[in-house]
């Protein structure tokens, strides 16, 4: 019985292998620089380019932060400041960047070093871990727009974007600021990724 179940498990890894080759050659096929991000896979990167479609669809990085649920929203009541979290926001997009938050934070990255210097301001682990998925956010924002202005710029077929963008991929960037903005957020996007190719082409990129 324990031989079966060691055997099961190392299909299951195989297939889990051959799921990560497929989705990250699909990611770089889109011009995607997204896994340059520390902490963002494969994927993190398909899941992200599949559920924001076109990033000319959002304003700016505070209405992003708002539809990945970063932005917290003014709920302060008579002498209570406070802030809650949007309840209308992507849960999959604020669960990609929850987890490269805590893969960054567990590693020597400037990501660590903003979240210590929120803890060491006074900020608890979990405003402080909200505070850096809030930078995230921005983070992610700037290289979908700079992908989709370098796809302009190349003459490919790709989403719109925004000049003057830059890719850095650095959490340890300018303070975000907060949108409060009740505001309709964008529907969902149109599918970018491309159909699932068959098995002998997608493994034949897989190992160029």
């Amino acid at each position: 019985m324990a031989a079966q179940e060691i055997a099961d498990l190392v299909a299951v890894d195989a297939k889990l292998k051959k799921i990560k080759a497929e989705l990250k050659a699909a990611v770089l096929e889109r011009s995607s620089s997204l896994m340059d991000i520390f902490g963002v896979g494969p994927a993190g990167a398909a899941r992200t380019l599949a559920d924001v479609g076109d990033v000319a669809r959002f304003a700016d990085r505070n209405r992003f932060a708002s539809w990945t649920g970063t932005a917290p929203l003014d709920a302060s009541s008579g002498e209570q400041n406070r802030h809650r979290l949007s309840r209308a926001c992507n849960r999959r997009m604020n669960h990609v960047l929850h987890v490269v938050a805590i893969v960054q934070i567990r590693h020597d990255t400037e990501g660590r070093a903003y979240y210590r210097r929120k803890l060491a301001a006074g900020k608890t682990p979990m405003e402080a871990l909200r505070c850096l998925k809030r930078r995230l956010s921005d983070v992610v924002y700037r290289q979908l727009v700079a992908d989709a202005a370098r796809t302009q710029q190349q003459g490919d077929a790709g989403p719109g974007g925004h000049c003057g963008a830059t890719q850095e991929s650095s959490a340890a960037d300018s303070h975000p600021l907060i949108d409060t903005s009740d505001q309709p957020l964008p529907g969902p996007a149109q599918p970018t990724l491309r159909p699932k190719m068959p098995a002998a082409k997608t493994l034949a990129k897989s190992t160029a």
